[in-house]
């Protein structure tokens, strides 16, 4: 409420809210009451929304008619009465589609109201290679395969949502070191690409960090259970961070908050993209490690037959939680005992300690995430982090053993995590996304 000037009467700041705005929020909550539940009854959303058992069955059977919700069979509470019918989301209708898109590989995937991974499509390419509006006409290519194979299922992505390795900001790519991208107006070139490439009306597009997807990947999807603060790190050619508070990502003022890669560890160290020295991604990044490990050349060498950092797998295509050929090799080497590769994954961990501690320190996290490349490599580098944070954090809360540092979920990855950024908006005004 405001004051009238000269009155010192109370104005109301917003309109009252009429009946049909009223509905449309009781659509939301009702269907993202249902979405967390998985299965569940009318009368347990009754319960739980605090609405009447008619109001809710109304509100049901327009988000059935409209394919939101759909029933599967009965249950029986143990009390008296009638059994219920079970509601749950549709496998079918509005989905969302998420394209990540880093230095050595593209992915994206189609997530249905589930939650489910419905498409999957990956490619390793180096990206790097290629300017941006190429780079983006690829994705846009493999976006528009995954659109097929979903219509196929009777899914529609209500959108795109692309996570970039780098400073993302209003649909532009601001800095990406590791791809040698600058002010790229990675949406708009996007969208143009994906039109050109499939009939029908465009589809909305938007962007943010990768590592900010992969941390609300892990948020949803994940196995942290409870755990609603934590620090998420995604080991790739770079290392990307994401900072999760009470459920939600802490952005910054300017959305570019988490960027721990370039956090400085070596004052005088190595020269990294960025134009800076010593940031942890020259220690603990994926090419770092495979240098380190012998697995890929120095600046100026020819790598080893099938040992190249960017874009080769073991399989072909890069499914989520899959590895490059090289990490593959250093994680068997590692397990092996390999002297050259235990040496530069305890050194990666090492230096990971040293950035996370301060994060910690200034942060106060439940766990710390490490995703990406990293959990193929937890045996040797978990110990050496937690050496570090134990040694470090000034709580006492860091003692190794104690579970704070965990491996990211393998269901927990960037395209899927920007997959479900569309769903959420879908569950917030599913009217908007009707038929």
């Amino acid at each position: 409420m405001t004051n009238t000037p000269g009155t010192g009467r109370p104005q109301p700041v917003e309109p009252k809210a009429d009946k049909a705005s009223v509905r449309r929020h009781n659509l939301s909550l009702v269907l993202r009451t249902v979405h967390a539940a998985g299965e569940t009854t009318r009368a347990a959303v009754a319960a739980r929304v605090g609405l009447t058992r008619a109001a809710v069955s109304s509100l049901v059977e327009q988000l059935m008619e409209s394919g939101f919700l759909v029933e599967s069979g009965k249950t029986f509470s143990g009390q008296a009465g009638r059994p219920g019918t079970v509601l749950k989301p549709a496998g079918t209708g509005p989905a969302g589609l998420g394209a990540e898109i880093n230095v050595d590989y593209v992915s994206v995937c189609v997530v249905d109201l589930t939650g489910a991974d419905r498409v999957r499509l990956t490619e390793p390419l180096d990206n790097r290679a290629a300017g941006p509006a190429r780079v983006l006409e690829r994705a846009a290519s493999l976006a528009a395969r995954a659109l097929e194979e979903a219509a196929r299922d009777a899914l529609h992505p209500a959108g795109v949502r692309l996570a970039l390795p780098g400073l993302v900001s209003g649909g532009t790519v601001r800095q990406a070191p590791n791809l040698g991208w600058n002010q790229v107006a990675a949406d708009r070139l996007f969208a143009a690409a994906l039109t050109a490439l499939r009939p029908g009306p465009e589809l909305p597009v938007a962007s943010d960090n990768e590592a900010n997807a992969a941390a609300l990947a892990e948020l949803w999807f994940g196995t942290a259970g409870e755990t609603r603060t934590f620090l998420h790190l995604t080991g790739e050619i770079g290392v990307g961070g994401a900072i999760v508070v009470d459920g939600e990502l802490l952005r910054g003022a300017h959305g570019f908050a988490g960027e721990i890669g370039h956090m400085v560890v070596a004052t005088e160290g190595r020269r990294c993209r960025c134009g800076s020295y010593g940031c942890l991604e020259q220690y603990a990044g994926q090419a770092a490690l495979l240098r380190a490990a012998g697995l890929a050349p120095a600046a100026g060498e020819p790598a080893e037959p099938g040992n190249e950092p960017y874009g080769q797998w073991a399989s072909g295509a890069r499914p989520a939680g899959a590895a490059p050929a090289g990490v593959a090799e250093l994680a068997r080497r590692v397990q092996a005992g390999e002297t050259r590769a235990v040496a530069a994954v305890e050194e990666a961990g090492r230096m990971l300690g040293l950035a996370l501690s301060g994060a910690v320190n200034l942060l106060d996290p439940e766990t710390v995430v490490l995703g990406g490349i990293y959990p193929r490599l937890m045996s040797r580098l978990a110990p050496a982090v937690e050496a570090e944070l134990e040694r470090r954090v000034v709580s006492g809360l860091w003692s190794r053993g104690t579970g704070r540092l965990r491996a990211a979920s393998e269901s927990a990855d960037a395209a899927r995590g920007a997959a479900a950024v569309v769903l959420r908006q879908v569950l917030a005004d599913p009217l908007s996304y009707a038929p």
